[in-house]
């Protein structure tokens, strides 16, 4: 696994990282299998894959707590990623946008708690809250960061004026949004922000929600508790149109003798050594897959044809309100 610098100053990582939200919540399959998922978490980390992605929100809670029995006493070999905002903990502890100095500290709190450690290494906002202005939040951050709380932070789905706000009370170490080749809206302004300011980019959904391997060609492989289900993205009309994009991955993934899940993420790692993609899994059959396309090179016409795919059809989200902003 080749490794890069998250950041201008940030850690040292894996440059394929592991988003594990899909451990916990929100995707079809079995029930939860807590001690598969650790054997998986523990492949990844026989394989290089040290950055592990997570939050408070997934579960809520259970996926933090996931991640701290899978590293006990190995918690030097893994750089923690989590987030907070969107959990009221000053509250009732429902859903909802808090970005407040109060609440980072109530959120820092409870993630140190069940991460079962006394730093994490990079704390996102997970969503920006429009009643708080950023530099209120950051500054509570740079307060954790002066006391050893948390090593850097980051932000998730912030529009391009926030990040410069943010960068310019402390700086930002790492953007987090959804990118792939069915989601190519940060190359208008997200990107060249943050190369602008020396900050690392973090791709989530860099399969597409799992469409860009191939296997979801029917809702009806979908379980009716799978958030999928309701996404705009796979509606009757637009999983038929975005079938030809995985069916052009597809097709690129023969002739280079790979999968299209590694076909994707080799597009993705081609973008630049600044990005560091965190696909998330709970077998470790897909974890080898996905980790296998560290090794795959595509050619330049390879990648123009790959460049050139159709966009998406369908919004990322039923509700878009919460994004970018």
């Amino acid at each position: 696994m080749k490794h890069i610098t998250l950041g201008a100053a940030g850690p040292v990582i894996g440059r394929i990282g592991l988003g594990l939200m899909g451990m916990s919540a929100f995707y079809t399959g079995a029930a939860q299998d807590d001690e598969g998922s650790i054997r998986t978490i523990h492949r990844a980390l026989e394989l290089g894959v040290t950055f592990l992605d997570t939050a408070e929100f997934y579960g809520p809670y259970l996926n933090e707590e996931l991640l701290a029995r899978a590293i006990a006493g190995r918690r030097d070999e893994v750089v923690i990623a989590t987030k907070f905002g969107t959990i009221l903990h000053r509250g009732d502890g429902e859903r909802g946008l808090d970005g407040s100095p109060a609440n980072v500290r109530l959120s820092v709190e409870g993630s140190l708690q069940r991460l079962g450690t006394d730093y994490i290494d990079l704390y996102y906002q997970h969503r920006m809250d429009p009643g708080t202005p950023i530099e209120e939040t950051v500054g509570a951050l740079a307060e954790l960061i002066a006391e050893g709380k948390i090593r850097h932070y980051g932000l998730s789905e912030a529009a391009p004026a926030t990040i410069r706000r943010a960068h310019a009370v402390h700086p930002v170490t790492a953007v987090q949004t959804e990118y792939s080749l069915w989601s190519r809206d940060p190359e208008a302004q997200i990107l060249p922000t943050v190369r602008e300011l020396g900050i690392g980019f973090v791709p989530y959904s860099p399969l597409g929600r799992g469409f860009l391997t191939g296997a979801i060609r029917s809702l009806d492989q979908l379980d009716d508790s799978d958030f999928r289900k309701a996404n705009p993205r796979f509606a009757d009309g637009n999983l038929d149109a975005n079938l030809a994009i995985v069916d052009q991955v597809t097709a690129v993934a023969r002739e280079v003798e790979a999968t299209p899940a590694q076909v994707a993420l080799a597009w993705l790692l081609a973008q630049g050594d600044d990005i560091a993609p965190i696909p998330g899994t709970r077998r470790i059959v897909a974890l080898e897959e996905n980790v296998g396309a560290d090794a795959v090179q595509l050619t330049a016409d390879q990648l123009a044809t790959l460049d050139t795919l159709e966009p998406a059809a369908g919004d990322r989200y039923a509700d878009m309100t919460p994004l970018n902003r």
